[in-house]
């Protein structure tokens, strides 16, 4: 899939006109079809003969230009380009502040229509479209910037999609993180691997989680040094990277269970940002890490009952081996706080149904310890319409982590599950700036459209962006 920016159109690419009213446009049929709709549609198609064959021209009309309503109406025109074979999106109504607006949205837009995740289908069925030619006689710098920034978002997105949508028995762990350290180093940026060695040696809380499958641990860091001052505090996103969770020895139901492979999807997302960071050239300092491993009911596993003393020193009473992200997250945590000074740690994770219950598939949850950090992701969520919900961090749902045989327990019953998971991470990130992303039920789809959405890539990377400025 090819974007590209040109001051004239190729002659046999199908025709987007994009407006948002008909006056704006010097196309004679472009006119009539934005005419023709009515004033809630936005999209109009017809085929003209062109030298012996019919051409396909539609319009693609803006009721406003808010991020909600560029992305609707993106996704119509995005189900007519892909049927075409080359397509060219006139912006002449656009000035230079709004035409960067709307190739976002189309690029994003086009992009999630034409992706097919069909490597291991005997017969592949790609999209047709192939090229896609942004057409603007003037604004080229703006639009080239934001056009180069919306392939790098677009390739993040998809990389995270990728990664979540391959079974669990190819993306092991040492597979996530062999696949994120070569797009990295592939953008220049640094990559380290630590295995399980390592791991169980300093990570206690994380080796318990690991050691019930034969699959090796590993402790991913990327660091991406992009701001003028190279030793200014880095951002720090952290991933919950379990390739795999059956539950452990508190196995899940079998109903369902082949979607566990999506329970890497945080440290999926963290990777697809850092890349597409990179990518699209931020001036920021970056490091991303990903704790990631299976969580399986092995002879070797952690039992209910069993109490590890985390890589900080804090013991913890695992009454529940399928709440294991907070296991491995806690030492990844900690993990931070040790090898860099964070200007501020973000971390995202499949984390608890109980997310599910209270946003539905709607939201991503977010809490932290700093206002001023989760104001900022809001913001981040609003701009990209990637949508994210405060949850609260009261000091009273520490009472419900107390434990009679332990400094903490892992889980605080059935009450507040979203926050109170939150509130044992918070525990291993109180000296630094922190924010929890919940996308247990936001990270992938379920049923015909089953397959992961590649958020919240989107909102991180327009915090970053945004930090950047």
């Amino acid at each position: 899939m090819q974007f590209t920016l040109a001051a004239a159109a190729q002659p046999e690419a199908a025709q987007l006109f994009v407006c948002t009213e008909a006056g704006q446009l010097n196309d004679e049929t472009a006119q009539l079809l934005c005419h023709s709709l009515e004033e809630k549609d936005s999209f109009a198609e017809t085929k003209l003969p062109v030298s012996g064959s019919l051409k396909s021209i539609a319009v693609l009309r803006f009721a406003d230009l808010a991020t909600e309503t560029l992305q609707k109406a993106a996704k119509e025109a995005a189900a007519w380009a892909q049927k075409q074979a080359a397509v060219a999106v006139d912006l002449s109504p656009f000035c230079a502040e709004n035409a960067p607006r709307v190739v976002a949205a189309l690029v994003a837009a086009i992009g999630e229509a034409v992706y097919r995740f069909d490597r291991f289908k005997k017969e592949a069925s790609p999209a047709k479209l192939a090229q896609v030619q942004f057409v603007h006689a003037q604004h080229g710098d703006e639009i080239q910037a934001a056009l180069n920034r919306a392939e790098a978002l677009l390739y993040g997105v998809n990389l995270c999609k990728d990664l979540g949508n391959t079974g669990s028995n190819i993306c092991t762990p040492t597979y996530l993180a062999e696949t994120a350290a070569r797009e990295a180093q592939a953008l220049g940026a640094e990559a380290k691997i630590l295995g399980g060695d390592y791991i169980r040696e300093n990570m206690p809380s994380f080796w318990g989680v690991a050691k019930g499958s034969k699959e090796e641990p590993k402790l991913l860091e990327l660091r991406y040094f992009g701001a003028a001052d190279k030793s200014a505090e880095p951002i720090v996103l952290v991933g919950k990277g379990l390739t795999f969770d059956s539950g452990g020895i508190s196995l899940k139901p079998g109903e369902g269970m082949d979607e566990m492979k999506y329970d890497m999807c945080g440290a999926a997302a963290m990777i697809g940002t850092f890349i597409a960071a990179a990518k699209a050239k931020l001036p920021i300092n970056l490091v991303t890490v990903v704790a990631t491993c299976e969580n399986m009911p092995d002879g070797g596993a952690s039992k209910p009952g069993d109490v590890v003393k985390a890589m900080n020193g804090t013991t913890i009473e695992n009454l529940n081996t399928d709440a294991e992200g907070r296991l491995v997250l806690c030492d990844a945590l900690t993990y931070v706080e040790q090898n860099f000074k964070p200007q501020a740690v973000i971390d995202a994770a499949t984390l608890t149904g109980a997310c599910i219950i209270a946003l539905g598939h709607v939201a991503s949850g977010v809490m932290g310890n700093d206002q001023d950090l989760v104001d900022a992701l809001l913001a981040a969520a609003r701009e990209s319409n990637d949508k994210a919900w405060q949850l609260p961090l009261f000091p009273e749902y520490k009472e419900q982590l107390k434990s009679n045989f332990a400094d903490l327990q892992n889980i605080g019953g059935r009450p507040a599950g979203t926050i109170t998971a939150a509130t044992f991470l918070a525990h291993f990130a109180e000296n630094y700036k922190w924010a929890h992303l919940d996308i247990a039920g936001t990270a992938w789809k379920s049923g015909a459209q089953k397959g992961a959405t590649g958020r919240p890539v989107a909102l991180l990377l327009q915090y970053l962006s945004n930090q950047a400025k």
